[in-house]
């Protein structure tokens, strides 16, 4: 597991994934209110994003005009904002012996720009490599959900679709298979988890996941 710095808590790296509208945000807000009736610390971020780098590139990425990235410049975008992340907010709170949740990390590049968009997942693992330093969550929390559901879930939200949202279903479909193959793949920090399910009851089974580890 990430370490802390000196004698306190350690830090505690937390991924939550999963395809478009699986519910991310509203179970990230439950457990960062269970890890503060646990008494620890926590830090949200998020990627794309986190750093003012980060934000930047994904106003850019998610922008519904930004046609023209093709699956190869997407990738090359979401590492750089990835490095800045990683050193710049994600190893510091790790160190601080701060729980760091994050919405998206590097596994999100293997399911939507290698299944997604059908990049060679071995260069996709080879640049998260490079761009996170080796750095990996202790428990990755995978939201599975059925991709026509997931999707009516976005379309009735009070917001623009982004551009990822726009995708056709094939897409979002392979990004689920990706998913579910990293979780088999790598069982040792996956759970993978019915996001279906009523909102408390999956919270309560994130709770059983990450309460062990605190």
């Amino acid at each position: 597991m990430s370490r802390g710095s000196g004698g306190g808590a350690r830090g505690l790296f937390l991924a939550f994934e999963g395809i478009e509208g699986c519910g991310k945000s509203t179970q990230i807000e439950r457990l960062v209110a269970f890890l503060a009736r646990r008494g620890r610390s926590s830090l949200v971020s998020r990627e794309p994003g986190g750093t003012p780098l980060g934000e930047a590139l994904r106003a850019l990425l998610l922008d519904p005009a930004g046609r023209d990235l093709d699956g190869l410049t997407e990738l090359f975008l979401l590492e750089a904002a990835r490095r800045a992340h990683v050193e710049r907010v994600i190893r510091p709170a790790l160190r601080g012996g701060r729980v760091v949740v994050a919405d998206r990390f590097a596994d999100s590049s293997v399911a939507y720009q290698g299944g997604g968009r059908g990049l060679d997942v071995a260069l996709v693992e080879r640049l998260n490599e490079l761009a996170t330093g080796g750095l990996a969550p202790d428990l990755t929390l995978l939201l599975d959900l059925e991709v026509e559901v997931g999707l009516s879930r976005v379309a009735r939200r009070e917001r623009r679709r982004d551009r990822m949202e726009r995708e056709r279903v094939e897409f979002h479909h392979r990004v689920r298979e990706a998913y579910r193959a990293l979780a088999a793949r790598r069982g040792d920090r996956y759970r993978l988890l019915d996001a279906s399910l009523p909102a408390d009851a999956l919270a309560l089974e994130i709770e059983a996941c990450v309460g062990p580890l605190l």
